[in-house]
């Protein structure tokens, strides 16, 4: 892997979401999907998924050989308590930028070396921040393509 290439990328895949979704209108966040979510939806479950980014980030760095916890992101979405249905996005929106804004400033201090230090999935097994780089540096792009089909 070209670690600074990677870097980039997911640098550009933060600014090209944020960007995205900072401009949505109210309606357009709540416009149905015949897929799936719609766009309010989607914004929370992007900063959720982020958020866990940040801290399995973290403890591959610091804990190499950690366990890395997986999650349902479709009880997520459905639970009534975490609003993914109803809730403002603006939180949402800083939450995405301040943990990635946060995780890029460590991506750039990684050693290639680094990109070898692994820990357990629980639901994927050996996962490597390799592994997490490339995952993270598509999910923010992915999901704006999934916005701007609804």
């Amino acid at each position: 892997m070209d670690l600074n290439g990677a870097i980039k990328d997911y640098e550009l895949a933060t600014k090209e979401f944020y960007e995205l979704v900072v401009g949505l209108s109210a309606e357009a966040l709540d416009k149905p999907s015949p897929d799936g979510w719609n766009a309010r939806q989607v914004i929370h479950h992007v900063a959720d998924s982020e958020a866990q980014s940040y801290a399995r980030l973290r403890r591959l760095i610091a804990e190499p050989g950690t366990v890395i916890q997986g999650y349902d992101e479709s009880a997520w979405g459905e639970n009534q308590t975490l609003g993914y249905k109803e809730l403002p996005v603006e939180n949402s929106i800083s939450v995405f930028k301040a943990v990635r804004s946060s995780s890029l400033d460590l991506l750039k201090r990684l050693k290639p070396e680094q990109l070898a230090n692994s820990g357990t999935h629980t639901e994927s097994g050996n996962y490597t921040i390799e592994m997490w780089l490339q995952t993270y540096a598509n999910h923010p792009k992915d999901h704006a393509d999934q916005i701007r089909k609804i």
